[in-house]
């Protein structure tokens, strides 16, 4: 497995995201229920989420990377549809169980099921570009 790939795959992911969650962020603190100070940033914000997530994306990367080998995936576009799939069809229905079970706004589910299933996306085709 090459780890450029999943590397930069794991990058544009977390870009994506960056961009994704600040289009969004107004309705994304409304619907977690994070309290924000008077400038609209979140209180206490820390840099440890970001750290995390860009972890658990190389993970997955990693992963992704690995079942495409396995599963023949081998074009930009069986990457793109591919990743869409996983994120869509693997990782949104988890998100959804549960936002439901933490009693958590459905908005909230619906804007993190959008990043799941379009950064899978985003990070299928990276991979299958290098």
């Amino acid at each position: 497995m090459g780890y450029l790939p999943v590397i930069l795959a794991a990058i544009a992911t977390f870009a994506f995201g960056a961009a994704y969650y600040m289009a969004l962020s107004k309705p994304w603190m409304e619907a977690s229920g994070i309290k924000t100070g008077p400038d609209g940033k979140p209180e206490g914000e820390s840099a440890v989420p970001y750290a995390v997530s860009l972890v658990m994306i190389l993970l997955v990367a990693g992963m992704m990377r690995h079942t495409f080998v396995l599963s023949d995936i081998d074009t930009v576009g069986k990457g793109f549809i591919s990743g869409l799939g996983i994120g869509a069809f693997f990782i949104s229905p988890w998100i959804f169980i549960n936002t439901g079970y933490s009693m958590r706004p459905w908005k909230l589910a619906v804007i993190d099921s959008g990043y799941a299933t379009f950064g899978c996306a985003v990070m299928g085709t990276v991979l299958m570009l290098f």
